[in-house]
C-alpha cells in the first residue's frame, strides 16, 4: 500500500512504529524503584536516579552491568530474577502515557496507518500498560526483546514489523527517544523522527539520520514521506 499524492495533498507514512520507554510513556519511576530495591536485596552500595535513567531503554543485562557492576551471567541472571519480581508489582502502575501519546495513535489510527512498538522491554509489560487504559486497539503489535535474537541498535525487530505488515521501509516512520533508536532506524533504512522526552538531548539524536527531532510526539503527525536525509 502507497499513499498518492493528488494535487497538494500530503503524502503520509503507511507504517509508524515506536519505541516504548520516554517515547510512548515514562516508565522511570518503576524502573529506578525496581533497580534500587534489588540493590538494596544484593547489598549493593545505591546510586542516584540519573544513572539508572541514562539506561532505559538498553537492554536490561546491559543495564544492569553499567549501573551494577555485576559481570558473570549467573550473577546478573539473579539479579535479574530479583528485579523481574518486583517489576510485577510495581512497573505498571508506575508508568504513564506522555498526555500526547494516545491523541497521537488514535488520530494515526483515523488516518488508516499501521501501527506497532518496536522496544527492548518485554512485550507483556508494554501490553500492561495498554490494556490498563483500554488503548490496545491503537496498536497492532508489540515486538520486544522476546521476539528477536539481537536487540536495536540492530535492524531486526524494525524489519520484522515490515515483513509482518507487508510494507517498505520507504512506507515508515520510526519514532524513538534514543542514539540507539536512531541508529536502528539508520540501520533499517527508515526514516527517523526523534522525540526529546528522555535523557537524550536533541544534539545527540541531532547527530543521526532525521526527518525531526522536537519535543512532542504530535509532530509526527505533519511529517510527511521522507526526502534525503539530513
Amino acid at each position: 500500500m502507497t499513499n498518492a499524492r493528488t494535487d497538494c495533498a500530503p503524502a503520509f507514512y503507511d507504517c509508524y512504529l515506536f519505541d516504548f520507554d520516554y517515547t510512548l510513556a515514562d516508565s522511570s519511576k518503576g524502573i529506578t524503584g525496581c533497580f534500587h530495591r534489588t540493590m538494596k536485596a544484593f547489598g549493593l552500595p545505591p546510586v542516584e536516579d540519573a544513572v539508572i535513567e541514562r539506561t532505559i531503554g538498553l537492554p536490561m543485562r546491559e543495564a544492569v552491568e553499567r549501573i551494577t557492576g555485576l559481570r558473570g551471567d549467573e550473577r546478573v541472571e539473579s539479579f535479574l530474577s530479583h528485579y523481574r519480581a518486583l517489576a510485577d508489582r510495581y512497573m505498571t502502575a508506575n508508568t504513564h502515557f506522555y498526555p500526547e501519546a494516545l491523541p497521537t495513535l488514535q488520530a494515526l489510527r483515523a488516518r488508516g496507518a499501521k501501527i506497532a512498538i518496536i522496544s527492548s522491554k518485554t512485550s507483556y509489560r508494554i501490553r500492561e500498560a495498554f490494556v490498563r487504559d483500554d488503548a490496545e486497539p491503537l496498536v497492532d503489535f508489540i515486538i520486544g526483546c522476546a521476539e528477536v535474537t539481537e536487540l536495536k541498535p540492530s535492524p531486526e525487530g524494525i524489519r520484522l514489523a515490515l515483513s509482518r505488515f507487508g510494507l517498505s521501509p520507504a512506507d515508515t516512520l520510526y519514532t524513538g527517544d534514543s542514539t540507539t533508536d536512531a541508529a536502528a532506524a539508520r540501520n533499517a533504512g527508515v526514516a527517523f523522527f526523534g522525540v526529546a522526552h528522555g535523557v537524550t538531548s536533541a544534539e545527540e539524536l541531532a547527530a543521526y539520520p532525521h526527518e525531526a527531532i522536537g519535543d512532542t510526539l504530535e509532530t509526527v503527525l505533519s511529517l510527511e514521506r521522507r526526502g534525503p536525509q539530513k
